[in-house]
């Protein structure tokens, strides 16, 4: 700490700015930004919680102001006062009770964002390894979770010790819904429609739900019944999804039963599953997720600048991804890359052969790096051999290859 003279002869310490922190680089800053996920999940949950307290405060104390004001009004002996009055303490009570479990949920929800915000802040340089393993286990979890593997994403997210970086509570409460829809039962669907209503103002879930009850009671030869549930349900989409309800409508008088394949494919089983991913879609969308699995969109990434029409040739080399057929489907969908100028890869090493790593050419014209070849012949005193015709030639005997 340095010291000033004053005036007076008198000294005080001179206070220095702190250093500022240091900034990220531009590579530690672009990964940062795929991290939207991360925070919007716990928030949106928090957010979603706190409506519900909001709502569950709001309707109680009308209820029991309600209660008040006509017991008010009533000419009550004292038994009568004191048993309602006693009525409306138990509500507060049990209010008491939801409001101190919501707490609960809404404490770990903000412990999950303070988490995470650490874990963002503590990216550097020197710690990118560790933290870009960090982030495998936790797209891998994400993966595993959406394909319905939860008892393996827990076990993962519970080694790896990152619980407060993963939303498996987030999707277990979907496996619950998603398991009456594949046991054919809308019930849960429907509820939680119901209690995100203000979120899911422009989805059709909601309809294709009830038009699927309708189906069912099609089905079973319940016709009056399906007709009165029509009435009830299905009547307020009207204006917007008329001809779906004119579609379903006619199997009153086609049944289950019939060959006309444009009202059999309403009966047919793969709706549910139909149901099972738009409900899914829906799920994520409302916590601020991506309806792709973090997975496929990183493996895309990197596919989309290995893509070339060669990776689709019959003599393409089993070290590209896009060899493997399951690669090939992820990448249907993505155009191309463009490579403007050609790449050597070593054979052997997998490196990049340039000007820092030359080719070299056998004399059975395969062409191998600089380094790899050098390495072989020092194991070799001095002998190279072809790993795929197995010729044997002197390091001296190869000749420089040069690329225009």
């Amino acid at each position: 700490m340095e010291t000033e003279a004053l005036a007076n002869g008198d000294a005080v310490p001179t206070v220095h700015p702190p250093n500022p922190p240091a900034r990220l680089n531009d590579h530690l800053a672009e990964s940062l930004r795929l991290e939207h996920q991360l925070m919007r999940v716990p928030f949106e949950h928090l957010k979603k919680s706190m409506r519900t307290s909001n709502r569950t405060v709001e309707k109680e104390m009308n209820a029991v102001m309600s209660g008040v004001a006509e017991a008010a009004q009533k000419d009550m002996s004292k038994e009568e006062a004191v048993q309602h009055l006693n009525s409306l303490v138990s509500r507060l009570q049990g209010l008491k009770r939801k409001l101190d479990e919501s707490n609960k949920s809404e404490q770990l929800q903000v412990q999950r964002c303070r988490a995470r915000l650490d874990h963002l802040t503590v990216l550097r340089a020197e710690n990118q390894q560790e933290w870009n393993n960090i982030r495998v286990n936790r797209i891998l979890v994400d993966y595993m979770l959406r394909l319905s593997y939860y008892d393996t994403a827990m076990k993962l997210a519970e080694n790896s010790a990152i619980q407060d970086l993963v939303d498996v509570n987030v999707f277990m409460d979907a496996k619950k819904v998603v398991e009456c829809l594949q046991n054919r039962d809308c019930a849960p669907a429907l509820a939680w429609c119901a209690e995100n209503k203000s979120k899911l103002k422009k989805s059709k879930l909601e309809f294709q739900l009830r038009l699927q009850e309708f189906i069912e009671l099609v089905r079973v030869d319940h016709s009056m019944d399906a007709i009165q549930y029509a009435r009830k349900h299905l009547a307020p989409w009207v204006s917007t999804n008329m001809k779906e309800l004119q579609h379903a409508m006619a199997t009153l008088a086609f049944r289950s039963n019939t060959d006309c394949a444009t009202y059999k494919a309403l009966f047919d089983a793969k709706q549910w599953d139909n149901l099972v991913q738009q409900f899914k879609e829906e799920f994520c969308k409302l916590y601020g997720m991506t309806v792709e699995p973090l997975l496929n969109i990183y493996l895309q990434a990197g596919l989309s600048a290995l893509k070339t029409q060669f990776c689709y040739e019959e003599n393409c080399t089993k070290e590209d991804p896009l060899s493997q057929e399951s690669f090939r489907n992820l990448a249907s969908d993505l155009p191309f890359s463009k490579h403007i100028h050609s790449k050597l890869v070593c054979y052997i090493s997998k490196e990049l052969m340039d000007e820092d790593n030359p080719p070299l050419v056998l004399p059975n014209g395969y062409v191998y790096s600089t380094k790899a070849l050098e390495e072989m012949a020092k194991k070799n005193n001095g002998k190279v051999i072809c790993p795929r015709t197995s010729l044997v030639c002197e390091f001296k005997d190869l000749s420089k290859a040069y690329i225009s």
